[in-house]
């Protein structure tokens, strides 16, 4: 019992308080937006120069100048603005952005994140995702487990080239939810320190043996989530 895509945007808007300033990723980041918690309205930032993003137009009423980063249609709110991208890049770099919520192609349990290109594979460019990590105070990956093929995406070391080096500070999968901390404290890595994989959550149905047999970067569990497992284990045994 995988968590859907709309599940794990749901536990990522969690992270949103109201009033932020956020930027979200192509692909399942895009969701949050439809899953924030009531009454939470935050700010949407796209780095192509746009901050008062709203959803998506609906079939026919797109406005062809009017893209974000991923040159997807979108709309604007009341009140929105759009900019240069050196404004935008300013904002990023600046720390004003509070939160960006990515996608993933590889994560390593200290936090490195590969996310923009795949070797041999043409791209135009990584786009903002270098500087999104490097001036954003909290960076929370949303990924699949796995891969396509299997393999595991949350990993010792990256093979795959880096978008930013120790910037990663929550992953959210459709199996579980891990943090990266400092020698297993709550502070983010971002602040140095001996960063930790910690798992604080799993989908519902989904066993730690499976997640440590898809996940191989090593981590340890949180707690809270080892009395969970505790305890029910304790009251399936009655």
């Amino acid at each position: 019992m995988a968590w859907t895509r709309d599940e794990m945007a749901a536990i990522a808007a969690t992270e949103l308080n109201d009033g932020d300033y956020v930027n979200l990723g192509i692909g399942i980041p895009t969701l949050v937006a439809n899953n924030l918690p009531e009454g939470v309205r935050v700010v949407l930032q796209s780095e192509n120069g746009l901050l008062g993003m709203g959803p998506f137009p609906y079939e026919g009423e797109e406005d062809a100048d009017l893209i974000n980063a991923g040159k997807q249609t979108v709309t604007v709110l009341p009140g929105g603005s759009i900019f240069d991208s050196a404004t935008s890049f300013g904002m990023i770099r600046g720390g004003h952005v509070k939160v960006a919520i990515l996608g993933a192609m590889e994560v390593s349990g200290a936090g490195d994140l590969a996310n923009w290109t795949i070797p041999g594979k043409m791209v135009k460019g990584m786009g903002g995702a270098m500087d999104l990590v490097a001036g954003t105070p909290r960076v929370v990956v949303l990924t699949d487990h796995v891969a396509k093929d299997g393999t595991a995406k949350i990993v010792n070391e990256c093979s795959l080239p880096l978008t930013g080096v120790r910037v990663v500070n929550r992953i959210i999968t459709d199996l579980a939810v891990f943090d990266i901390t400092n020698d297993g404290d709550d502070t983010a890595n971002n602040d140095g320190g001996s960063p930790a994989l910690v798992l604080t959550q799993l989908a519902p149905g989904i066993t730690l043996e499976e997640v440590r047999e898809k996940t191989e970067a090593p981590f340890t569990v949180a707690p809270a989530l080892e009395t969970e497992l505790a305890a029910a284990l304790e009251g399936a045994q009655r």
